[in-house]
């Protein structure tokens, strides 16, 4: 991944790659909820597979990731709506991710739940408060 190095995350911080969700795809832990939720949409838009399982909790973690049974989704956006820790070690964060299938776009709006073991962010599970296609 040398061009993504030095290019701006596709989680749409402005920061490069290299210095927002490429350290914790190499093994970093996220400093908080927010930054792994970030990750873990990276992850999806880059296909890293293994790290979204690693980072999904383990008591609500599928043992692989769902197959797509059409075209995959080109991800092309997020936005980060709320951060707030919810207790010492549990926080919600909401987001709405932009992606486009076969020619249709979609929007999948999310408050994700995380939990905080040894000193590492887990997405635990979300609610999804709409769903709407563009």
């Amino acid at each position: 991944m040398p061009a993504l190095a030095v290019s701006a995350c596709p989680c749409d911080s402005g920061l490069p790659y290299k210095a927002c969700c490429g350290p914790l795809h190499e093994g970093r832990a996220a400093p908080d909820a927010a930054a792994l939720m970030r990750s873990r949409y990276c992850a999806y838009v880059l296909a890293i597979e293994p790290y979204l399982l690693a980072t999904w909790h383990a008591s609500t973690r599928p043992v692989q990731l769902a197959p797509h049974t059409a075209a995959p989704p080109k991800w092309l956006g997020l936005e980060v709506r709320r951060h707030l820790a919810s207790g010492s070690d549990t926080a919600i964060v909401e987001f709405v991710a932009r992606y486009r299938v076969g020619g249709r776009a979609h929007r999948l709006h999310e408050v994700s739940r995380f939990v905080r073991e040894n000193e590492r962010w887990y997405y635990l599970d979300g609610d999804f408060p709409a769903a709407t296609h563009g």
